[in-house]
């Protein structure tokens, strides 16, 4: 969707943009679909902060997302419209299915109105169809894709993001990520046809900092400004930076630490790293 852009009669409309929601084909949801939303403001069960500079934002209702599609293979559906989700970058398209049922997915690049959707192993490679990933052509752009078969979509579901299908190693197929990784995927995880829509999102502008608090965000404190007793980067007379690498409040290493375990069981399904890491 292209960017609209605002006539600048204030100083934070100047450089701020939106999307124009040209595809949005209709901006009420489906009722039974939604959820209601806790705000946790970053706390835990125990009334912790464990995510900071989190609270406030505009009230939501949550889209129940099929991130599976299994359960409906061989049944038809008709994508009855194309919504605005607030809870994600993507839109989602509600489907009609034959035997009555209505579901939301997320809505892939160049899906229409009025098109007829499938899933199962015996769907066309077509745009918004979803099948094994074992079936689908090498080359081919995908989204939506699970990493354990029966578990749902895990892979791809922001805006824009995408797939490409490299090749077959057996039972697996390999797959390069947004990121530059290959990885090995069990072909029976299922994927869906196309790229993510709604690319446009990455060009929009916030514009203004209460667009930010609108979306739940505080405003973020740095380490240096607070006292020594809040933070390793806090205290001093005048500016200081603590005469330390950066670190997070609890002493944690915060430019180039490697936080993935080594022993992590899925090491061995990456072919290659992102960005030519080893």
């Amino acid at each position: 969707m292209p960017v609209k852009k605002y006539r600048p009669y204030t100083p934070s409309r100047r450089f701020m943009t939106t999307s124009d929601f040209a595809e949005i084909t209709s901006s009420k949801p489906e009722k039974s679909l939604l959820r209601p939303i806790k705000k946790s403001g970053g706390r835990n069960n125990r009334g912790r902060i464990t995510s900071r500079f989190r609270g406030g934002g505009h009230k939501r209702r949550y889209r129940l997302i099929d991130f599976r599609r299994r359960d409906k293979e061989g049944v038809v559906a008709r994508v009855a419209s194309i919504q605005y989700d607030p809870n994600r970058s993507a839109n989602i398209a509600l489907l009609n299915y034959s035997d009555g049922e209505k579901r939301y997915i997320i809505s892939p690049e160049g899906l229409k109105v009025d098109a007829r959707i499938v899933s199962g192993p015996d769907a066309e490679p077509v745009v918004g169809n979803a099948m094994p990933i074992r079936f689908i052509p090498i080359g081919a752009i995908i989204h939506n894709v699970e990493l354990v078969p029966n578990k749902g979509a895990q892979i791809a579901r922001s805006a824009g993001t995408r797939v490409q299908i490299q090749g077959r190693d057996g039972n697996y197929v390999i797959l390069r990520l947004p990121s530059g990784e290959l990885r090995r995927i069990h072909g029976e995880c299922y994927a869906t046809i196309g790229s993510v829509g709604n690319a446009e999102h990455k060009n929009l502008t916030i514009g203004k900092a209460g667009r930010t608090r609108w979306m739940g965000r505080k405003p973020h404190q740095r380490g240096r400004s607070m006292n020594a007793v809040d933070h390793p980067h806090g205290g001093g007379e005048g500016r200081s930076s603590g005469g330390r690498p950066p670190v997070s409040p609890w002493g944690q290493q915060a430019k180039g630490l490697k936080t993935r375990s080594k022993r992590k069981t899925s090491s061995k399904f990456i072919v290659r790293r992102r960005k030519g890491r080893k």
